[in-house]
């Protein structure tokens, strides 16, 4: 470990290294810590994000996006033909709450047949392509636990028969996790206790992994970001992308009605004048059921992390520090002694960036309402709500066969 990494670990810090691994640290742990950021440990004091004055914002609703549907979607194809358009899939996750150890994308949605997750959203990323006539070049982010199989897995299965040649890959930064006195914690003998920098960290990543040159040589000026764990994801939509780009709007969001005042999603709202996302449980009793004249709730638009941003607009931002948001976690390590201790209660803070503040940052956001039965089946349980089950048969409701 180099003096100028020994400067930066507090007294607490170098004593449980050096008593977990003595004089001589394992060249991988080292690099870490030579590469890592230390400013995150200056935020520690900081774990309250302050927020601003929130007001409802209302979307664009269905009946109106129909009765301009054909426009819109002439503007967006145009757009996807001239590669104007791509997209990011997050794809960073596992599939742990499903009992399934690997990269949720390589899930099996399937009942007869085998379907997996990353199989179906090409598809519904095809239908656009297809009609088109033009492929949209497409950001895959992984994480450092599924960068490996994730390429394996479209190779094996010949990227479910999308153009390699417009599917990259970048893996998500990572950051370390450290323990409530400020100590970086050690999974393994050669590594830290590391976890993803959050939703809001794609474009860092993207960046930092030499893309956006990428972005620059095709001619993309703008990116469809979406979740991995929502299997009707309609992915670079151009009736979408139509209408974000003939609002004048920098950025925008596919949203859907809530299904009661208390769902747990995120609303699209105004925070300070400017777009924003305000989580349910942020939401006073007051604040959710409140209702507009015609009955319908203020804050009844929920996001489902489908979002469409300018270029230009995110490298103007990228020069800027997202706000960090500090998380307890419960985060498995190896002790003083080198026991590997998996803790039942949260017993570290997590460091992440936020989609929802990168929102915040364009200015401006069209909202975009869609039906919730075509693009909503998020997989994130085994069985119940939002879950594999519930998405089988929302496949099944739009003639899919699984």
């Amino acid at each position: 470990m180099n003096a100028n990494v020994i400067e930066k670990i507090n007294s607490t810090n170098q004593k449980y290294l050096k008593n977990l691994l003595g004089k001589q640290i394992p060249a991988r742990l080292e690099e870490q810590l030579n590469h890592m950021d230390w400013s995150y440990l200056d935020m520690l004091d900081q774990r309250e994000v302050k927020r601003g004055q929130f007001a409802p914002l209302g979307a664009m609703e269905l009946p109106e996006i129909a009765s301009k549907k054909e426009d819109f979607k002439a503007t967006g194809l145009d757009a996807i033909k001239n590669c104007k358009v791509g997209a990011i899939l997050l794809a960073g996750g596992q599939g742990t709450r499903l009992g399934f150890d690997k990269a949720k994308g390589m899930y099996n949605i399937g009942v007869n047949k085998e379907l997996y997750i990353f199989e179906q959203l090409i598809r519904n990323l095809q239908k656009v392509t297809d009609e088109a006539g033009a492929y949209v070049p497409l950001y895959v982010m992984t994480s450092d636990k599924n960068d490996a199989d994730t390429r394996a897995f479209f190779a094996e299965h010949n990227y479910f028969g999308y153009n390699p040649d417009f599917v990259k890959f970048f893996v998500q930064e990572m950051v370390p996790a450290v323990d409530f006195d400020g100590n970086v914690l050690i999974e393994a003998e050669d590594s830290l206790a590391m976890s993803p920098n959050g939703n809001g960290g794609w474009f860092s990543s993207l960046l930092k992994a030499g893309l956006g040159e990428d972005l620059k040589a095709k001619g993309v000026e703008w990116l469809n970001v979406f979740a991995v764990d929502n299997v009707l994801q309609q992915i670079a939509d151009p009736v979408f992308v139509g209408a974000t780009i003939q609002s004048g709007c920098v950025s925008g969001a596919k949203v859907v009605r809530k299904c009661d005042p208390y769902e747990r999603v995120g609303a699209l709202c105004l925070e300070d004048g400017k777009p924003s996302i305000i989580e349910y449980y942020e939401l006073t009793p007051e604040m959710a059921e409140a209702t507009n004249e015609a009955g319908s709730l203020l804050y009844g638009f929920g996001v489902i992390l489908n979002y469409l941003f300018s270029v230009e607009k995110l490298i103007e931002i990228a020069e800027k520090q997202l706000p960090l948001h500090i998380v307890e976690k419960k985060v498995p390590y190896i002790d003083e002694n080198g026991v590997f201790v998996k803790p039942e209660t949260p017993n570290a803070y997590k460091f992440e960036t936020l989609i929802l503040d990168m929102v915040y940052m364009m200015d401006n956001c069209l909202s975009f309402e869609v039906e919730r039965e075509k693009e909503f089946a998020p997989v994130k349980n085994a069985t119940g709500v939002d879950s594999v089950e519930s998405a089988r048969e929302l496949l099944q409701k739009n003639g899919i066969e699984i």
